[in-house]
């Protein structure tokens, strides 16, 4: 089965960076899509970031881009996602998600692999 487990979560103030990552086991990760989303209390989950399999491809949620910068490593097994000037409003469990097809998914129907998630708390 396999598994996608986040990492680097935490608490920073606003204006801040953080890196988060995400490491995947028995999954053939070259032939995935990886994505971020992120859900707030009370709230849907977002997408927040995806990319192809080849790395080739990016996209970003509306609110996030040009702060976030998603990027991954195939021989690691790896994805990445940079934060930086953080504000209050991007306080959220961050997940990764995997999808074996070529195009990059912006709702969460489309992923089949699940992180439990990572917890990103902006201080203002």
């Amino acid at each position: 089965q396999a598994q996608l487990r986040e990492s680097g979560g935490g608490l920073v103030q606003a204006g801040g960076s953080l890196r988060l990552s995400c490491a995947a086991s028995e999954l053939n990760f070259g032939n995935y899509v990886m994505a971020w989303f992120r859900q707030a209390p009370g709230k849907e989950r977002e997408f927040v970031a995806g990319i192809t399999a080849r790395g080739d491809n990016v996209d970003y949620g509306a609110s996030v881009k040009g702060r976030f910068t998603i990027s991954r490593d195939n021989a690691k097994n790896m994805v990445y996602l940079q934060l930086n000037i953080l504000r209050p409003e991007d306080t959220a469990v961050y997940s990764c998600a995997a999808r074996r097809t070529e195009n990059i998914a912006t709702t969460v129907i489309g992923y089949t692999y699940w992180g439990r998630g990572t917890q990103v708390t902006v201080s203002s």
